[in-house]
Order: C-alpha cells, then sequence, then structure tokens
C-alpha cells in the first residue's frame, strides 16, 4: 500500500514540474524565433494589426501565411507590470501581410501559448 501512495506523489510531483517549466525565460535584440500556430483563429499574445488597417495600406490580410515565418528581436522593453514586449520583423526582410514590417508581442505569453517559438 505503501509503495503505491509513495509512486503516486512522485507522479505528481513530475506533472506539476513539468507544467511550471517554461521554454525560455530571456530575450535579447537579434535572438530568431519561428511564428507558431495559435491555439484559436487569432493571436492573442501577437499584436498583428486588425484586418481593416492591412487592406486599407493594400496588404492581404491572410493570418495563416504568418505561421512559420522567422523572425529576429528588433526591440526588447521591461514594461511597468513586469511583462516584457518585444518587437519583431520578418528575418526575410519582408514585411507581414504586404503592409507592416514590424509588429509587437508579450514575449513570455505568446512563448508559453506557442505562438512563438526557439529555433
Amino acid at each position: 500500500m505503501i509503495k503505491y501512495v509513495i509512486t503516486l506523489l512522485f507522479s505528481v510531483s513530475l506533472l506539476n514540474a513539468q507544467d511550471n517549466v517554461t521554454i525560455q525565460t530571456e530575450v535579447n535584440v537579434g535572438d530568431v524565433f519561428e511564428i507558431g500556430k495559435p491555439e484559436t483563429n487569432k493571436y492573442k499574445h501577437i499584436d498583428f494589426p486588425r484586418e481593416n488597417f492591412i487592406i486599407k495600406r493594400g496588404g492581404i490580410a491572410n493570418y495563416r501565411r504568418a505561421h512559420g515565418e522567422e523572425v529576429v528581436v528588433t526591440a526588447v522593453k521591461e514594461k511597468k507590470d513586469g511583462t516584457t514586449e518585444i518587437k519583431i520583423k520578418r528575418n526575410d526582410g519582408g514585411r507581414f501581410f504586404n503592409s507592416h514590417t514590424v509588429v509587437s508581442a508579450d514575449f513570455k505569453e505568446a512563448i508559453n501559448s506557442g505562438e512563438l517559438q526557439a529555433l
């Protein structure tokens, strides 16, 4: 009986430890990431412009095309509330949606949700 209790406690502690692990905690200018697939239809933590702003600037509002793009960090800003805001641009020098060169993102939330993935 005691070995079952110990096994259960060990399993629970391993699962709990896995949930608390983050992939990457620090970011610097020049780090390269890949844009991942969002949990829903829209990106929540990468601040892509709304469709009407993309179309107004002559772009194509297709958020699926952003998936898989390599991006590089151009600026890092620590906000007062403790979040880290980063500015990212495409690694190949192109524009997002043929209209925007730089977009911002909440780094920690984007990494944890899988919207940004380290290369």
